[in-house]
């Protein structure tokens, strides 16, 4: 049990230092050719902050841990939401701009929709137990690269301040090409560490592997935007904060569930129809509160209803064992 807990924790240390080295790296090379900080920030850190997921998923999928795989994504969902917004807006009320409001969220609103749509098969009366197909994958792709084509339309026409987009630290090209490689060892090598000790250490306790996911793995690879958005709520530039959890949400939701999908049919097993619907509610959630009361911001006692949501979801979790 030890061993195991040290393998989770030192493979979920290497998943969050090769995906800060792999986004670094990366986004040094894209600077160098003179590609705009915006659809760096829109693209390659939204991709490098959503890295943990996509490796855990994947690893998930190909070892016949699907459970996992899909629980990593709803919980990540849930999180970004509930916890990271939530525990962001409770540290500085955060300023939502309107075309956040009218496009972006409900971006995300229809990717807990589209989640739901394709998974609860039974709940719609498709009959069979409810899972996600490779043909299921094969939609969820798809939505990402209209959501991509989306996100390089808008920055390409964006004009926004220099202060508000990410900031890329230029490397040397060795330095920078070092890094990605260092990178991509460090997710491979961290995620066989972290899926293998999360399974042993979820068989230990006598939990689910899907509970295992919707909680431990999820806040696990969920830290790489926890810290983004409560740094950027510090520096007072909430575009940062709000637009790293929506980027990562619609990535989970359509390359990661996807791409897991498509290497391998993932059935939901102990992930209920509960847990859809927090993922669902949860972004509608954050849409209404962007809205509601002091008009376009999130206030700290809006982040606390959200973060008091995250753990009455999580004892609820708990308690179901």
């Amino acid at each position: 049990m030890f061993l195991n807990i040290i393998f989770l924790v030192g493979g979920l240390l290497l998943i969050l230092l090769g995906a800060n080295m792999l986004t670094d790296g990366a986004s040094a090379i894209a600077k160098k050719f003179h590609i705009s900080d915006l659809v760096i920030g829109l693209t390659i850190v939204a991709f490098g902050t959503s890295m943990p997921e996509l490796v855990i998923s994947c690893l998930s999928a190909l070892k016949g841990s699907p459970e996992m795989a899909i629980g990593n994504v709803v919980g990540s969902n849930i999180f970004n939401v509930l916890g990271i917004i939530g525990v962001t807006a409770m540290v500085m009320p955060i300023t939502v701009g309107k075309g956040t409001l009218a496009k972006e969220i409900p971006f995300v609103i229809l990717s807990a929709l589209t989640i739901a749509f394709l998974a609860l098969d039974n709940f719609l009366g498709s009959g069979g137990d409810n899972f996600i197909s490779r043909g299921d994958g094969l939609t969820l792709l798809l939505f990402f690269a209209i959501f991509m084509v989306y996100t390089f339309a808008i920055a390409k026409h964006s004009e926004a301040p220099e202060e508000d987009v990410a900031q890329v630290k230029p490397l040397p090209m060795w330095h920078s090409i070092l890094w990605i490689v260092l990178g991509l060892a460090g997710l491979i090598g961290g995620g066989q560490l972290f899926v293998d000790g999360a399974k042993e250490v979820a068989l230990a306790l006598g939990a689910s592997e899907s509970i295992i996911g919707l909680t431990l793995v999820a806040v696990g690879t969920s830290l790489p935007e926890l810290a983004t958005s409560v740094a950027a709520a510090l520096k007072k530039n909430s575009g940062i904060a709000i637009g790293n959890v929506i980027g990562s949400n619609l990535f989970n939701a359509f390359f990661i569930l996807g791409t897991a999908s498509t290497i391998s049919p993932l059935p939901m097993g102990g992930v209920t129809e509960v847990d859809i619907l927090m993922v669902v509610s949860s972004s509608i959630l954050f849409w209404f509160f962007g809205w509601a009361f002091k008009k376009r911001t999130i206030t700290r006692i809006e982040g606390f209803i959200m973060v008091a949501c995250y753990v009455a979801y999580t004892a609820y979790l708990i308690s179901m064992q």
